[in-house]
């Protein structure tokens, strides 16, 4: 029996031109993210009111471009302007015809940081009518480690960086001393003298400026570490009072910084972290995010330079948009426990905070399974350290900080591992913040999308008007209560509820 092959075709032209909605499966992502920033309002945009240079690219056009191609996993600037050729969603998000460059792309990213913050919290209110994001909740805190748009291969320490200062100062007086000999034996062709001398001289000032930088913030560092070492200095006396105090004396902080303190040439803002298990060190900034542990959205984000978690509890809840979210409980790993940091946020009736003291192992032992008593709680004004030990104790405690783990790491995880998202691509603190409100963004349209999905109601018995009254008032309750989704009903859904299977009309409006 012969094979049989479709027909392929790529030389007959098209008669007409191409319907680029008819490409587009009608319950796909792009219809929501265009319809959701089509809601955004006017006032957060900026717009060149002049009326001077060149026509200017829609900005909704451009958010839901960045928004799009962040969601799917392309992040450079060129890429994205290679998808505006090639990729038929980018196309019809561009109106098939217009394709920003690169530079366009990256200066609409560079300088819209404002912009991307009030649609991050314009989307959480929408998710609160949308996907079931509530108010008043529990949220996990966690940082994770993106690589800086810098390789830590361009930093130099401090110690090495005054070592290459007295190198080079040596090599100018040579360099300077054989430019006045007479006889001296030429340098290689296509070098010179005062050349190299100016070279090495430029070479100097930016090793003592990186030895400055790294003098300065080491002072901040010291001004910490001297309180904490008075705390301990005045710990260790009152032991000495009593008895002998076991373990060593503590040391005050050094003048000078150490010397593996680095400043990397090509990021300075950026630091030199801890990555992975900490078996091995990046270039990287701390990216922080508060997740609501029912529907696994970032409620709240920042980047940080500090390579721990230990003073980012309170910029972090800080970080929460009080109009979005309320948390009345945070779950936190031991990193971010102090005494000083739970105290703070839960002044002026902050949210209860449940964190590890102390790491612990992941064994769980005969004993652990048995059925404990109820812990004994402490008495009024005792020091954080008890409360929280009988916090995490108590069945409340323990099935809260279950949720812990399970409800920020998956979320880092699609963030690095589906979206992609493992290096920034701008450079600088600020910067990076910017691209980390885009990436959040950009992740809780697409869950928030996906969640209205799967909360969609169906109806296999019902009959064709049932269900078409069913699906009405479904996404009337979600669309029609929210003033930025005010949109005519029977639009939505031909776009999110093309047809029902079950009845065979086409949709649910022609019922």
């Amino acid at each position: 029996m012969a094979t049989r092959l479709k027909n392929l075709d790529r030389d007959t032209p098209m008669l007409l031109p191409p319907d680029l909605r008819d490409w587009i499966p009608q319950k796909h992502i792009v219809h929501f993210l265009i319809d959701a920033v089509d809601r955004l309002p006017a006032g957060d945009f900026r717009f060149n009111l002049r009326g001077t240079g060149d026509e200017q690219y829609p900005p909704r056009m451009m958010l839901t471009l960045l928004i799009y191609c962040y969601a799917t996993g392309r992040f450079s600037s060129r890429g994205i302007e290679d998808a505006t050729w090639s990729d038929v969603i980018v196309r019809y998000i561009c109106g098939g015809s217009l394709h920003p460059d690169h530079d366009t792309i990256c200066a609409f990213r560079r300088t819209n940081r404002e912009l991307f913050e009030k649609a991050f919290v314009r989307v959480l209110l929408m998710a609160q009518e949308t996907a079931g994001l509530k108010k008043v909740g529990t949220v996990s805190v966690d940082g994770t480690k993106i690589k800086a748009s810098a390789s830590k291969h361009s930093a130099v320490s401090y110690k090495h960086a005054g070592e290459q200062v007295e190198l080079l100062r040596k090599e100018v007086e040579q360099l300077a001393a054989k430019a006045e000999q007479v006889d001296n034996v030429p340098l290689d062709d296509g070098l010179s003298i005062p050349d190299e001398i100016v070279r090495r001289e430029d070479r100097i000032k930016s090793l003592e400026h990186a030895r400055a930088v790294i003098k300065a913030r080491y002072e901040e560092e010291r001004k910490q570490k001297q309180a904490e070492y008075e705390e301990k200095k005045t710990a260790f006396e009152e032991k000495r009072k009593n008895k002998k105090p076991r373990g060593k004396e503590p040391k005050p902080p050094s003048a000078e910084p150490p010397d593996k303190k680095q400043y990397n040439f090509t990021d300075p803002e950026s630091r030199i972290m801890k990555a992975g298990n900490g078996s091995h060190f990046e270039q990287a900034y701390n990216a922080q995010a508060a997740v609501d542990t029912e529907t696994y959205l970032i409620v709240g984000q920042l980047v940080t330079d500090a390579p721990n978690d230990k003073e980012q509890l309170n910029p972090v809840l800080a970080s929460i948009p009080e109009e979005a979210a309320t948390p009345e409980s945070v779950l936190t790993d031991t990193g971010y426990y102090s005494e000083k940091a739970v105290k703070d946020a839960e002044t002026g009736g902050g949210p209860t905070v449940y964190s590890a003291m102390a790491k612990g192992s992941h064994h769980v032992s005969v004993a652990d399974l048995e059925k404990q008593p109820l812990p004994t709680p402490p008495p009024p004004g005792a020091p954080i350290k008890e409360q929280m030990a009988y916090r995490l104790k108590t069945p409340e405690g323990k099935a809260l900080y279950k949720q812990r783990k399970q409800t920020v790491e998956p979320v880092f995880g699609v963030i690095k591992e589906v979206l992609g998202f493992r290096r920034f691509s701008m450079r600088g603190k600020e910067k990076a913040e910017t691209e980390w409100s885009l990436v959040c963004l950009s992740y809780n349209l697409k869950k928030i999308f996906k969640l209205m999905v799967a909360r969609a109601p169906k109806h296999p018995a019902a009959t064709a008007k049932q269900h078409a009254n069913a699906l009405s008032a479904h996404f009337r309750a979600y669309f029609q209560t929210f003033s930025c989704f005010a949109r005519p009903l029977p639009l939505l859904l031909d776009k999110f509820m093309p047809g029902c299977r079950q009845c065979g009309v086409l949709t649910p409006t022609d019922c």
